[in-house]
């Protein structure tokens, strides 16, 4: 997904609500063991909703593929809290452009979303160093705008398969991937 922009125009970190700073972190946290055990990411999204995150995978032929359906996944989970979209991408800082691991979203009608995450560097031998602090991106979009807050929503218009009794805050629960 190296193809997305997520703008940063000054230094600051501003605050983030802080489900969404887990789901985000929850998600990079994710993403660096796939990275490290595989060498690859697909792009996946983590959806917080009561006490569990859905995890669902966006592998997809394009960037824009992968981002759609990404979108379409999260712009329709009502009641959920949060949301992150991660991938594998690159950021340009001073020095040129590094490899990071990118974790994007945002909570529901908030006008914008948040993008932070992990710089790395790929070693010779394949092995990966991370830097040991993510990092603040920048705005991102955010696909639950449109969305009220989850307590806005009667438990029928949940979706069933985000009202699982059986699991616990941020057990994942891998989804694979939707064709829609």
């Amino acid at each position: 997904m190296a193809d997305r922009v997520v703008e940063n125009q000054d230094n600051e970190v501003p605050e983030i609500p802080e489900i969404l700073e887990k789901v985000l972190l929850f998600s990079l946290d994710e993403a660096k063991q796939k990275l490290s055990q595989s060498n690859e990411v697909v792009p996946f999204t983590a959806l917080a909703v009561k006490e569990n995150l859905f995890i669902e995978n966006h592998p997809g032929e394009s960037v824009e593929a992968c981002f759609n359906a990404a979108r379409h996944t999260v712009q329709h989970a009502q009641g959920a809290q949060a949301y992150a979209l991660c991938y594998d991408g690159y950021v340009e800082v001073d020095e040129g452009t590094k490899d990071a691991l990118i974790a994007e979203g945002g909570v529901p009608g908030a006008d914008k979303g948040f993008a932070v995450g992990y710089l790395y560097e790929c070693a010779e031998d394949g092995t990966v160093e991370f830097e040991n602090e993510p990092a603040y991106i920048g705005e991102a979009p955010n696909f639950m705008i449109a969305l009220k807050a989850p307590g806005e929503y009667s438990d029928d218009e949940i979706d069933e398969k985000y009202t699982a009794e059986d699991e616990t805050e941020f057990e994942a629960v891998d989804e694979g991937s939707e064709e829609e």
